[in-house]
């Protein structure tokens, strides 16, 4: 059994495991006794990183079996500013884990020319995680959000783009019946004061937004970025998660209900 190196986002920190991607996303989201269970996000990196960040010199030698022959779960090797300092370069496929432990596997992929809709809802997932209302399209809100001559901004940043319906083109009329969010009236009232306002480029729907988000609410995907690149890990289509990845699904939206 080898040594795997993983960023987590849930909460944030970098973790050496000898489990493979899909047991260790099982070991986040319920642990070893089954008795706690939660929504959990990680990365894994690539074979061979190296960094003077962290302390990765004697990881193969700590990282070991236990006396039992049982492999080690996790060593904790960073759980402060982990982000920014993992090269872009470095990280590969998203892995994202229901509450009861299944494991979607998402690639990164090329960044579309455009994504539809006049507004769009980011929900910051490290190392912040207010929910945001914008009228700026991914690209643009990550060089905006890590512009660090702006008084307020961050090295680094990993969001998710959630679902606004009608709302994404109108904010004062158009249909939100199906979302879920709570508070949806104030949601709507921020995206009408930037329609109103157009030389405000964000607006906070909620300022303590805990990290986990409703996944059957993911719109275009997932963005991971700063100033000098972008990592795009798109969310498969509805028709995609239906079919190919049902069981994920199915217990994606079970357990958000």
């Amino acid at each position: 059994m080898g040594c795997h190196l993983y960023f987590s986002m849930i909460p944030e920190a970098l973790v050496a495991s000898m489990l493979p991607p899909e047991e260790f996303g099982r070991y986040l989201a319920v642990g070893t006794r089954k008795r706690s269970r939660g929504q959990a996000m990680f990365l894994d990196l690539q074979d061979g990183f190296e960094s003077d960040d962290f302390a990765l010199a004697n990881v193969e030698e700590r990282c070991v079996p236990h006396a039992d022959g049982q492999p080690k779960h996790s060593l904790y090797l960073g759980i402060y500013r982990v982000l920014e300092r993992l090269p872009l370069d470095a990280l590969n496929h998203l892995w994202l884990v229901t509450a009861d432990g299944r494991v979607l596997e998402l690639p990164p992929s090329e960044i579309p020319e455009q994504f539809p809709g006049r507004y769009h809802l980011y929900q910051e997932i490290c190392p912040v995680h207010p929910l945001i209302a914008t009228a700026l399209p991914p690209v643009d809100f990550t060089r905006f959000i890590t512009d660090r001559s702006r008084p307020v901004s961050v090295p680094r940043i990993c969001f998710v783009e959630l679902d606004l319906q009608g709302l994404a083109d109108d904010p004062s009329d158009g249909n939100a019946d199906d979302l879920p969010y709570a508070h949806l009236a104030h949601l709507r009232d921020c995206l009408v004061e930037l329609d109103e306002d157009t030389s405000k480029n964000t607006k906070t729907v909620n300022r303590t937004h805990h990290e986990e988000f409703p996944y059957r609410c993911v719109k275009s995907g997932f963005f991971l970025g700063d100033q000098d690149g972008l990592l795009y890990y798109p969310f498969p289509s509805r028709q995609q998660l239906e079919s190919e990845y049902y069981p994920w699904w199915r217990s994606a939206v079970g357990w958000e209900h």
